[in-house]
């Protein structure tokens, strides 16, 4: 029993003297930082000048997309349009840096002005406004066995089932071949199921693209499996050549790979081009700008084990060795088919710029 009261008492001893170290004491007052800053106030969404496009029959819930800082707390963002208040956001996950999606039911087609308050609790406030344009669109008819259309009017949006293409990073907006275009960034991209791509061993991609040769690669479209493996897939890239840039694809087919590379060369300060990759379970041929850049024959149908989503803009998450990462080039009014292209189609979407 002596023992164990020694015991206890060193223990007590112990827990007093790290108690009265002041460097290790856990517990430290802190006075709140006073409020010095304004707030600070980014509108995402609708772009400032751009077209707002809503499908008829559809979904007509105009998102608006804003970030919101304070260097204490946020105490309200107010949302105002036309000149009439249509509401507020008190309540935030973060209460000093707020990402807010605040859906706006029954816009009027027509040129509106969005004006957007974020004040803290101090009273200090910081207003930013913007004007955008709100068209209600006919449905999109697509061509039999197409699966996939991105306009890249200012959202991500796939128009046939008006599901969005999942955001990696931070890519962008520009001006594009028809209305506006992606604009590849950075550790940025971004990816779409590829469930009913992969459902035919035969298929065509068509696109407008704008190249930018730096960084110097670059991944562009990847329907790839996890791994260095390029026995079953697709991948699309561009690689420094001199001071020209070679476009390639590469495919898997089950036991062997196929390589298309170049298909076209990019010269310094190319404008748009029109790609277009139609697949038959015999024959790979591309087509830029409408005429054929490359034929190759095929040792059997395209496989897709492994594949299971769509990156647009990079070679990532699976095709990023040999430096396959973020492309910073332009992409436009892109169509995935579960089937290849007749020569006419290929001619009509190349008119439809």
């Amino acid at each position: 029993m002596k023992a164990y009261k020694n015991i206890l008492y060193t223990c007590m001893a112990t827990i007093l003297l790290v108690a009265c170290e002041p460097e290790l004491d856990p517990i430290t007052s802190v006075k709140p930082a006073a409020d010095r800053e304004d707030p600070e106030l980014t509108i995402d969404y609708p772009v400032p000048g751009k077209i707002v496009r809503v499908i008829e029959g559809g979904n007509t819930t105009v998102t608006i997309k804003v970030t919101a800082l304070d260097d204490v707390e946020l105490k309200s963002v107010t949302f105002n349009l036309d000149g009439s208040d249509i509401g507020s956001v008190t309540s935030f996950k973060d209460y000093r840096r707020a990402l807010i999606d605040y859906p706006v039911d029954d816009i009027p087609d027509g040129e509106h002005t969005l004006t957007v308050t974020a004040e803290d609790m101090t009273g200090k406030s910081i207003s930013d406004d913007i004007t955008f344009t709100k068209v209600t669109a006919a449905p999109y008819i697509p061509l039999d066995g197409e699966i996939i259309y991105l306009p890249f009017e200012g959202d991500l949006t796939e128009v046939i089932t008006g599901n969005s293409a999942t955001k990696v990073g931070a890519p962008k907006f520009a001006t594009g071949k028809i209305g506006d275009a992606y604009a590849g960034a950075a550790d940025s991209y971004i990816t779409y199921p590829a469930t009913d791509l992969v459902a035919s061993s035969e298929f065509a991609i068509a696109f407008w693209y704008k190249i930018n040769p730096i960084p110097d690669r670059g991944g562009m479209i990847a329907i790839s499996p996890v791994g260095e493996s390029r026995n079953s897939g697709f991948r699309m890239a561009r690689e420094i050549s001199g001071d020209n840039q070679n476009l390639f694809v590469n495919l898997g087919v089950g036991d062997a790979e196929l390589w298309m590379n170049p298909f076209y060369v990019a010269t310094p300060g190319t404008d748009w081009i029109h790609i277009v990759v139609s697949v038959t379970s015999t024959m790979a041929s591309i087509y830029v700008n409408n005429e054929v850049a490359l034929e190759a024959e095929l040792a059997g149908p395209v496989d897709w084990t492994g594949a299971t989503s769509i990156t647009i803009g990079s070679g990532a998450p699976n095709f990023v060795y040999w430096l396959h990462y973020s492309d910073l080039s332009l992409y436009d009014d892109m169509h995935f088919f579960n089937r290849p292209l007749t020569l006419e189609e290929i001619q009509m979407l190349y008119d439809a710029q």
